[in-house]
């Protein structure tokens, strides 16, 4: 099962940028689908975008158009580049990874904070 840390958090004023990145132990690149979710206080944890060993990608509707995700293989790093961020963007965000081969698994990070307000 391959480790997962998250970095990139902290506080930004609406409308502004962050990077967060998701550092995994070992290769990905054979990894199913991995992926950036996010739980806020009171409320369930949500996907906010995902991305297959193939490149497709998937966002909730919440963030198309302003979040992007990004994976590098050679470094074992996946990314969510957040521009516009808005107050309801607030939350802890968590990296995923999703192994479909044998024995399949589902692999969490510690999550980092995302916080936007003025």
């Amino acid at each position: 099962q391959v480790q997962l840390v998250e970095s990139g958090g902290g506080l930004v004023q609406p409308g502004g940028s962050l990077r967060l990145s998701c550092a995994a132990s070992r290769n990905i690149l054979s990894i199913s689908t991995m992926g950036w979710y996010r739980q806020a206080p009171g409320k369930e944890r949500e996907l906010v975008a995902s991305m297959s060993n193939s490149g497709i990608t998937n966002y909730a509707d919440s963030v198309k158009g302003r979040f992007t995700i990004s994976r590098d293989n050679a470094k074992n790093t996946l990314y969510l580049q957040m521009n516009d961020l808005k107050p309801e963007d607030t939350a802890v965000y968590y990296c995923n990874a999703d192994s479909r081969g044998w024995p399949p698994y589902n692999a969490w990070g510690q999550g980092t904070q995302v916080t936007v307000s003025s």
